[in-house]
């Protein structure tokens, strides 16, 4: 799908579709108000019958209607204008192209990123636009033997702006929306793909083409590597498994060079059966999105890289399988980490902990200026906050305050959970420093009460996307989020807008 800019007048010309708003009083957007006058009335009649109430994301397909070059037009319900905001601005134009994608319109004109979004200007709504676009319309048949049948026609769409003034501040926005549509393809097709694909080696070889096409610089450490460093319990959890273990390091470099970077470290668990503690069998598959945290982090590198935000970024991937075995990890086994400390494993299945532990000990030797973490950690936190917001925990305020705040723009949103002492003392141990798990009470919270033994030394962020990062049913597959939350900090950071 091809994106352009340009200032246009509704109705004047000739397309496959020409999209619009409606209000839910049935009042027609800055640009319906204009296509109503050229078509004399029309759409206002077909208001007044009743057909088009103005019901978010609700949508009503127009074929020629009188005085207006395009074939068709496209009212797209806004919901009431009192309560338009940021959020129901990405749901009517998911929901415009998702309807556009269904007609035979090979090319549109959008007038959407000219309403009034609270005090988001221009380049925010295109940047909006154009994301939303692109993943409303993402698919992923790469294990098909056969492609579908119903390609969407549209191939074209114009986002009309009001003046060319705007058309500087609207290109720079487009070109933002279409890197952060493209990173989060790419953790959606990482997320996507099968356990016997999408391997520890897989990821490596992801980064590598990253790195290769971006220039960046990147290092992937194997097991005997990992054993000098002292990861031993990033390898404890690799143990079961035929498929050897991955540290992956990849380092963007486009800030000043005194300027500290950010690491991410992405959580890449490509399949987790759970280990000796093996998880039931029902909806087991969907422990392939286990590496959610890892997609993330390669999906936020092509983002920021796409649009050479003036950054440093460092990425660490903690990548393996956690199966069972003859030489799995036992429930009771104590494994000293890269810290030093040692770790009581009472449960195989609280895995994720075991590898960012020793990748968040490795990120010190950047000297951070920040480290996020990103992972599916505990179904506690589905429980707690479900499937509409992530998990966040941190050891700095102002941290926890700027990613609260990218989440908020970007639509991504996360929660700021508590991450008080008291929790700490659920993962006390006879036999070792502290055990992995804490019991069922506060299960979200002592998992990252266990993380934060290892980040003392930096400003530090969790976040838990157990619940965001895909979805299950009908539905299923991955999200890609929390990218665009990420790639948001990153811009906030590059003081772009």
């Amino acid at each position: 799908m091809e994106f352009s800019i340009k200032p246009l007048i509704p109705g004047r010309n000739a397309s496959g579709c020409t999209v619009v708003g409606v209000y839910a009083d049935k009042k027609l957007s800055e640009a319906g108000g204009a296509l109503d006058r050229t078509a004399k009335g029309y759409l206002r009649r077909v208001l007044d019958r009743g057909d088009m109430t103005g019901r978010m994301g609700t949508t009503l397909l127009l074929h020629d209607v009188p005085g207006i070059a395009s074939a068709r037009v496209m009212l797209v319900g806004l919901g009431p204008q009192t309560e338009f905001g940021e959020n129901q601005f990405r749901r009517i134009v998911t929901a415009a192209i998702s309807a556009l994608a269904k007609t035979g319109a090979g090319d549109a004109e959008l007038h959407l990123a000219e309403l009034t979004v609270g005090k988001r200007d221009v380049e925010w709504r295109v940047m909006q636009t154009a994301c939303a676009a692109r993943v409303a319309v993402y698919r992923f048949e790469q294990m098909k033997s056969k492609p579908a049948q119903d390609v969407p026609a549209l191939r074209r769409v114009v986002l009309a702006i009001k003046a060319q003034g705007d058309a500087k501040r609207a290109a720079r926005g487009l070109a933002q929306g279409l890197a952060l549509a493209h990173g989060v393809s790419l953790a959606r097709d990482l997320g996507n793909l099968p356990g016997n694909i999408c391997t520890p080696s897989y990821l490596a070889d992801q980064a590598r083409k990253l790195a290769k096409h971006y220039r960046l610089k990147i290092q992937v450490l194997e097991r005997a590597d990992m054993a000098k460093l002292g990861m031993n319990t990033l390898l404890s959890v690799a143990q079961g498994s035929s498929q050897p273990p991955k540290l992956i390091v990849l380092e963007y470099r486009a800030g000043p060079k005194s300027q500290k970077p950010v690491v991410l470290v992405g959580k890449g668990v490509t399949f987790d059966t759970g280990g000796i503690s093996i998880k039931p069998a029902p909806e087991m598959d969907e422990m392939k999105f286990d590496m959610s945290g890892a997609g993330s982090v390669l999906g936020t590198i092509k983002a920021i890289a796409e649009m050479k935000l003036p950054v440093n970024l460092v990425g660490i991937i903690p990548a393996t399988e956690n199966m069972p075995g003859g030489r799995a990890t036992k429930p009771g086994d104590i494994i000293t980490s890269m810290s030093g400390q040692t770790v009581e494993i009472l449960n195989t299945d609280a895995e994720g902990r075991l590898i960012l532990c020793d990748a968040l000990t490795y990120a010190e030797r950047y000297q951070p200026a920040v480290v996020i973490d990103i992972a599916t950690l505990t179904g506690a936190c589905v429980i707690a906050l479900g499937h509409v917001v992530s998990g966040l925990f941190a050891n700095n305020e102002a941290l926890a305050h700027e990613v609260l705040a990218a989440g908020e723009r970007s639509g991504d949103g996360a929660w700021h959970l508590p991450l008080h002492e008291e929790y700490q003392e659920q993962l006390h141990s006879n036999f070792a420093d502290f055990a992995n798990i804490g019991g069922r009470p506060a299960g979200a919270v002592t998992a990252a009460c266990f993380l934060a033994r290892f980040t003392k030394k930096y400003a530090w962020a969790h976040l838990d996307v157990a619940g965001t990062a895909w979805k299950s049913g009908k539905e299923k597959g991955s999200t890609g989020r929390p990218v665009p939350l990420l790639t948001q900090f990153l811009i906030n950071r590059a003081g772009r807008r």
